[in-house]
C-alpha cells in the first residue's frame, strides 16, 4: 500500500456524561471525507483509544467503516497494553476490510527490541493487512530502533512508519537506511523537514479542524515540490504547531478547534479536562491568523 497525503486521526466526540456521541462521530468523518483528506485513522491517540473499552473501540471501528465505505482509506489503530487486545482489534480490522492497521509499541512494559518486534509480528499475523508502524517513545517509553526495524522488515506488510519521536536524526535514519519503509510525518512541527526528506504522507491531528490548510502544505511540498511556498505555509502554521506539540493539551486543543468549526467534539474523557478560557482564546487567535495567512498565500497562485 502506498501512503500518500493527509491522514486524519479522527477525534471521538463525547457527551457531557462521558458517553460516545455516535452521530457526531459520523458527522466528523463525513466532514473529513468531504474536505478531501486521503485517509481516516480510527483508534489513534488523538481519538483517545486509551480511555475506551474494547467493545467501544470495535464499535467505533465498525461505524467508521460504515460511514467511509470506499471513499477514503481507513486505518485502524491496534494500540493496547495487552497483546490479545491488539490482536482482537487487528482481526476486527481484517474482517471489516480496513485499508491498513496502525501498530505501536505496548506502553509501560518497556520491551526489548526483539520482544517489541515479536509483539508487532503477532499483530501482523492476526490481520495480514498493510501496516503503518507508530513510533512514539514519548508515550510508549521505547524507540522502534534498528534491530526492531530489521526484524519486522522481514514481513512485506510493514510498509510505513509514523515517526513521532521528535528526533530529526530519526528522519535521517529512516530516509537513508530504510527507504523501503515509507516515512510518514508524525511530529507536526517537523512536517516541512519530513517532506524535504521524501515523506509522502502526514498523520496530523490538526487536520480534524484545518484539513484544507494541512492539504495545502502537502500539495506544495510533496506534490508540487515547491518548498518556497511550503516554507511560507509552514511558517504560518508554526504558532499552531507550538500550541499543539508543546502546549501539553494536544487533544483538548484539537477538540476545541473542531468546536470552532461548528463540529461537536465534546470534552475529553478523564483524566484529561477541557481547555480553560485563556487557552481557548489563545488557540482561536492563532487559528484566525493562520487561516488568513494561508488563504492569502493560496490566492497568489
Amino acid at each position: 500500500m502506498k501512503f500518500e497525503g493527509i491522514y486524519t486521526p479522527v477525534i471521538t466526540p463525547y457527551r457531557e456524561d462521558g458517553s460516545i456521541d455516535r452521530d457526531a462521530f459520523a458527522k466528523m468523518i463525513e466532514y473529513l471525507v468531504a474536505s478531501g483528506v486521503h485517509g481516516i485513522i480510527n483508534g489513534g491517540s488523538t481519538g483517545e483509544y486509551y480511555a475506551q473499552s474494547m467493545e467501544e473501540r470495535i464499535e467505533l471501528a465498525k461505524l467508521a467503516k460504515d460511514v467511509i465505505g470506499e471513499r477514503a482509506s481507513l486505518i485502524i489503530g491496534t494500540g493496547a497494553i495487552q497483546l490479545p487486545d491488539s490482536i482482537q482489534i487487528a482481526e476486527t480490522a481484517a474482517r471489516l476490510g480496513a485499508s491498513a492497521i496502525l501498530v505501536g509499541s505496548p506502553p509501560y512494559s518497556v520491551p526489548t527490541e526483539r520482544e517489541n518486534a515479536l509483539n508487532a509480528l503477532a499483530i501482523d499475523r492476526a490481520a495480514d493487512l498493510p501496516i503503518m508502524l507508530y513510533n512514539y517513545p514519548g508515550r510508549m517509553g521505547i524507540n522502534m530502533g534498528e534491530e526492531f526495524l530489521d526484524r519486522v522488515g522481514r514481513s512485506r506488510n510493514f510498509c510505513a512508519i509514523k515517526e513521532s519521536s521528535g528526533d530529526i536524526n530519526r528522519v535521517h535514519l529512516l530516509a537513508r537506511d530504510y527507504p523501503h519503509i515509507q516515512m510518514s510525518c508524525g511530529m507536526d512541527d517537523q512536517a516541512l523537514e519530513f517532506f524535504a526528506w521524501g515523506a509522502r504522507s502526514w498523520v496530523c491531528g490538526g487536520s480534524n479542524f484545518l484539513p484544507s490548510e494541512h492539504l495545502a502544505l502537502y500539495q506544495a511540498c510533496a506534490v508540487d515540490g515547491d518548498f518556497v511556498k511550503g516554507r511560507r505555509i509552514m511558517s504560518a502554521m508554526m504558532p499552531l504547531m507550538r500550541v499543539l506539540e508543546q502546549g501539553g493539551k494536544f487533544i483538548q486543543c484539537i477538540k476545541h478547534g473542531c468546536e470552532m468549526d461548528g463540529l461537536y467534539a465534546g470534552p475529553p474523557r478523564p483524566p484529561l479536562r477541557a481547555l480553560n478560557k485563556d487557552d481557548m482564546r489563545q488557540l482561536e487567535q492563532v487559528v484566525r491568523v493562520l487561516k488568513r495567512t494561508i488563504a492569502a498565500i493560496q490566492a497568489e497562485a
